[in-house]
């Protein structure tokens, strides 16, 4: 599973470096937005035991624990990425649109003047 999450995370880099570095500004945005869930995948891989059988919770009774707990701090961390990166895919949404308003292309060789 671990493998299989690994190369996940490295694909979903690659695809967003590589529509990051095109010409494109809806590449663009889709490449961030690939970055980020890459992003959040890793922080969420790296934090622990990937599991739905146990709650991260410590029991109070009995000394030790019989297995490992999940570590609930990428969990918010992973929450918290997923709320900011839905504010900046918002903003960047509203900003191209408004972008190919006033200058009517995508192309961001295109948009060389910003006094139109």
């Amino acid at each position: 599973m671990q493998a299989v999450l690994a190369l996940v995370i490295g694909v979903l880099y690659a695809a967003g470096v590589y529509l990051i570095l095109r010409r494109s500004l809806v590449k663009l945005i889709i490449g961030l937005v690939l970055l980020s869930n890459g992003a959040n995948l890793l922080i969420f891989a790296v934090g622990g035991r990937l599991s739905r059988a146990g709650a991260p919770i410590v029991r109070l009774e009995g000394g030790a624990l019989e297995e490992a707990i999940v570590n609930p701090l990428p969990q918010a961390l992973v929450l918290t990425a997923i709320v900011i990166g839905f504010g900046v895919l918002a903003f960047a949404l509203v900003l191209f649109h408004r972008a190919h308003k006033a200058i009517g292309t995508d192309d961001l060789d295109a948009m060389t003047r910003t006094d139109r």
